[in-house]
């Protein structure tokens, strides 16, 4: 890579103790309060995993988290796996020489306490073949709660007043030896999270919905482990790309398969070549007959990227891609009113049970039912399909 092209990515990259009572009865313990605690280096060598490995085994259920480096790199790669456990939180290094698979293979046999398992276990199955038998997803269960604000950092400061400290989202958790700050912040995210499943737990009993939360955490384990395929003849349609027609979009195509290979060729996310909303307005100038100029592509990179918007202007009107619609049928007068019926019976539901309508089924869900009532089993769990009136005894 270029010194250019390397300044380049380098440029892109883009009160709490009495709130605390009045907002809840339960308070998480001063010492556990980690915003005080000694700087404590991820685990990097198999002595401290050793000890670790030892701990889970004692325990039933564990709470973790994951950092991974897809703002700073092609393709992303785990980067710190925290574990927390009773009175203890570790920082696992899976970027060091460790042999992570005793430990992944005592972890799936507890139960795992995650905020927002979706991307964490597809990050663990890639990096680590780790499959969870059972989570406990505390966005879920604060939304079987009818909590509206379920982020981390609103649940943390609404049941132990604590603010959570903010600033390191976007860092680079590739970077070795990581600062103070950011392993701090890496502790953040599961330090709390046990007693707070311990809270929403409690909550969910006494509301009768514990089931619920097994039902909706055993769908996210499944659809966790589904691969998503990326359909790369349509990956180049980013959003505002609809408004191309024709020669334009072709060249659009070319650009955004020009700026994939850059991207892996020099390990960086595609944003760091060149942004969507660039992309689009290069693509409309190439077609309008104008020639668009970044002045920090060095002259190979400029080259290529001028090659590739040449290569599509040259292209027969045949090979230009075809504007995308939906076609299909309108839904016929007895879907529309299954449908309506459905969203009657799903809003008084929620608002009897102070639900967010779209958590108990999304609209496009009531649609789908409503064409064909077999595909609710599949698109909703059967506490869902309880409170619509479609579960199948």
């Amino acid at each position: 890579m270029t010194n250019d092209e390397r300044s380049t990515n380098d440029q892109m990259t883009k009160n709490g103790a009495e709130s605390a009572h009045r907002r809840s009865d339960f308070v998480i313990p001063s010492s556990l309060d980690i915003r005080h605690s000694s700087f404590r280096s991820p685990i990097a060598d198999g002595a401290q995993l050793a000890e670790l490995f030892s701990r889970v085994e004692l325990l039933d259920r564990v709470a973790i988290d994951t950092e991974a480096d897809s703002l700073h790199c092609y393709r992303e790669k785990l980067c710190l796996l925290q574990v927390s456990l009773p009175g203890r939180d570790y920082i696992v290094d899976p970027l060091a020489d460790l042999d992570l698979a005793p430990l992944c293979a005592v972890l799936a046999q507890k139960e795992i306490v995650l905020h927002g398992a979706d991307y964490d276990l597809r990050l663990l199955r890639r990096s680590l073949n780790f499959a969870a038998c059972k989570i406990f997803d505390t966005v879920i269960a604060a939304r079987l709660l009818g909590i509206g604000e379920f982020s981390l950092a609103a649940l943390v400061e609404r049941f132990f007043g604590v603010k959570l400290a903010k600033g390191s989202q976007k860092a680079n958790w590739a970077r070795r030896p990581l600062p103070e700050r950011m392993v701090e912040y890496a502790m953040n995210d599961t330090h709390y999270l046990l007693p707070l499943a311990d809270r929403l737990e409690s909550q969910l009993r006494e509301q009768d919905r514990l089931a619920w939360l097994g039902q909706s955490c055993e769908r996210a384990i499944e659809q966790a482990a589904t691969e998503r395929v990326r359909d790369v003849d349509e990956a180049w349609r980013i959003r505002g790309s609809g408004a191309l027609r024709g020669r334009a979009a072709a060249v659009l195509r070319a650009l955004w398969q020009w700026r994939e290979k850059e991207a892996e060729a020099v390990d960086r996310p595609p944003f760091h070549i060149l942004q969507n909303d660039e992309l689009l307005r290069a693509a409309e100038s190439f077609a309008s007959g104008s020639v668009p100029d970044y002045r920090y592509f060095s002259p190979r990179r400029r080259r290529a990227f001028r090659d590739a918007a040449q290569s599509a202007l040259q292209l027969p009107e045949e090979e230009w891609p075809v504007s995308r619609r939906r076609f299909g049928t309108r839904p016929s007068a007895e879907v529309v009113r299954r449908t309506e019926e459905l969203r009657h019976r799903r809003d008084r539901a929620a608002r009897e049970l102070e639900l967010e309508p779209t958590f108990v089924a999304p609209r496009a869900t009531l649609e789908a039912i409503a064409a064909d009532q077999t595909r609710a089993s599949v698109l909703l769990v059967p506490w869902q399909q309880h409170l619509l009136g479609t579960l199948r005894e």
